[in-house]
Parts: C-alpha cells; sequence; structure tokens
C-alpha cells in the first residue's frame, strides 16, 4: 500500500483513540467534580473528625482503666507474694512445733516436780525453743487457729475427725487433737478436732 493510503487509516485510528482519550478525561473529571463537593463540605468533615476523636477517647478510656486493673493486680501480686512466700517453709516447720508439743505434753505435773535439775532445764530449754519457733512464725503472718474446747466450729479452718458427747454446746470443738495454722487469709494446716454433739 502507498502512503497516501495508509494515511487516512492512520487518521481515522488516531481520531479514535483521542475521542476515546476524551471520553476517559470527561468521566475522570465528572469524577474528580462528584468528590469535591463531598470533600469540600465542611460539615460532613467535621462529622467524621469527631467520631474519630471519639473512637480515640474511647480507645484512650478503655487502656488507661486497662492500666489501672494490671496496676491494681500488680499490687496484689507483690503483696500476696510478701505475705504467702514463706508458706512451703512454714508448713515444713509444723511437725517441728507439732514433735515439740508431744514432748513437753508426754512429761505430767508430778513428773516434771521429780524432775532433777537438769531434767527441768532441758524441759525449760524445749518450752523456750517452742515459745520461740511460735514467735517467728508469728512474725512471718502464721497464727494458730482457735481450736479450744467450745470454739465455734469452722469447716474452713477445722476438720472434724469425730463427733462426740461432751459438756460444751452442739457444734462447737469438744477436743483438739492436731493444733491448725494459718497463714494470711489461707488455711496452712486444719485443725484436727473432735465435734461436740452436746450432752
Amino acid at each position: 500500500m502507498s502512503e497516501d493510503t495508509q494515511a487516512p487509516e492512520n487518521k481515522v485510528e488516531n481520531e479514535a483513540e483521542e475521542a476515546l482519550n476524551t471520553g476517559e478525561e470527561a468521566q475522570t473529571t465528572e469524577a474528580a467534580n462528584d468528590a469535591a463537593p463531598a470533600e469540600d463540605e465542611p460539615e460532613a468533615r467535621i462529622a467524621e473528625l469527631e467520631a474519630e476523636t471519639n473512637a480515640l477517647k474511647d480507645q484512650l478510656v478503655r487502656t488507661m482503666a486497662d492500666m489501672e486493673n494490671l496496676r491494681k493486680r500488680t499490687e496484689k501480686q507483690v503483696a500476696d507474694s510478701r505475705i504467702y512466700a514463706v508458706e512451703k517453709f512454714a508448713g515444713d516447720l509444723l511437725s517441728v512445733s507439732d514433735n515439740m508439743t508431744r514432748a513437753l505434753g508426754a512429761v505430767s505435773d508430778e513428773a516434771k516436780a521429780a524432775l532433777s535439775e537438769q531434767g527441768q532445764s532441758l524441759l525449760a530449754g524445749i518450752e523456750m525453743t517452742q515459745k520461740e519457733l511460735h514467735a517467728a512464725f508469728a512474725r512471718n503472718g502464721v497464727v494458730a487457729i482457735d481450736a479450744a474446747p467450745g470454739a465455734s466450729f469452722d469447716p474452713n479452718l477445722h476438720q472434724a475427725i469425730s463427733q462426740i458427747p461432751s459438756d460444751q454446746p452442739n457444734g462447737t470443738v469438744a477436743e483438739t487433737f492436731q493444733s491448725g495454722w494459718k497463714i494470711g487469709d489461707r488455711t496452712l494446716r486444719a485443725a484436727m478436732v473432735a465435734v461436740s454433739s452436746g450432752n
């Protein structure tokens, strides 16, 4: 084909491309013009910013509440750690206290009076050691559970191993077989008791 025959075809193609491009530009301009008013409307923009501000405020309040709860939980854990740090060690020493109590209870008042001076000194030493042990317990928050005859029976503090008739009121402690201990609000070892069924 000659250049003259090609030129009209190229011209038609070029015109078609220009028309197509012009149509796309027109659509883009229309879309931009449609979007522009929405951006230019101050009330809509203000409402959008207020909604965003409220969402951020809500998120900030929630974060601050979470941090406050975390602080309180941490303080409680630290306090509990201080109180209950010696729990296992104190539990291991309870058997030492029990053995001293049994040793002192095995000697009657008549036998104490009949002891030699050395025997009485030994017995006084055991009593002083037991008192020191109980004082060390108390300094670390470990205290004896009240299980004296007549004390109210509490299943959280006392372990009932029997129910016996006694001169104590019904439902109270009649006799104690093993002392109980607690540390803070926790029962370290429940007191083993017999519960009174009354007369």
